[in-house]
């Protein structure tokens, strides 16, 4: 069985890394994708979905160390089991979590977004992060 999801937003807060207690690198990020639409009445409408994204290895510390909140970023990875939570209004809320095996970088925040394809040029603003390796 195979399951795969590709998102391109924009991250809502800087990322965290810590470590497990055997020395791996983890980092945690949220990203906003937002869809906006015309509804039957002609009337525009907006949806911003957010997934909290883990990030190991090396992957792990290359996002740490290059994004930012409101950077623009793809990211390719696997679903994983949602969370249920509460928000500040103490309506329920659920949180799509996200393992990253692939990361680009494809703008700087208030950048226009460059080509997922673009090269990198050894240029943080379009570097790549890969780790195939997750540990479970």
């Amino acid at each position: 069985m195979y399951q795969q999801i590709t998102l391109i937003g924009n991250l809502g807060n800087d990322p965290e890394m810590r470590y497990t207690p055997s020395g791996v690198p983890v980092t945690t990020f949220n990203v906003a994708v937002n869809r906006r639409w015309t509804s039957q009445d002609g009337q525009q409408q907006d949806k911003t979905i957010w997934f909290r994204v883990t990030a190991w290895r090396k992957t792990a510390e290359l996002a740490s160390q290059y994004l930012t909140k409101g950077r623009q970023v793809l990211v390719v990875g696997e679903v994983e089991e949602a969370r249920a939570y509460i928000d500040r209004d103490g309506n329920p809320r659920g949180s799509l979590e996200v393992t990253a095996n692939n990361i680009k970088f494809i703008g700087g925040r208030g950048d226009s977004a460059m080509p997922a394809s673009a090269p990198a040029g050894g240029q943080a603003e379009h570097a790549e992060a890969s780790d195939e390796d997750i540990p479970f």
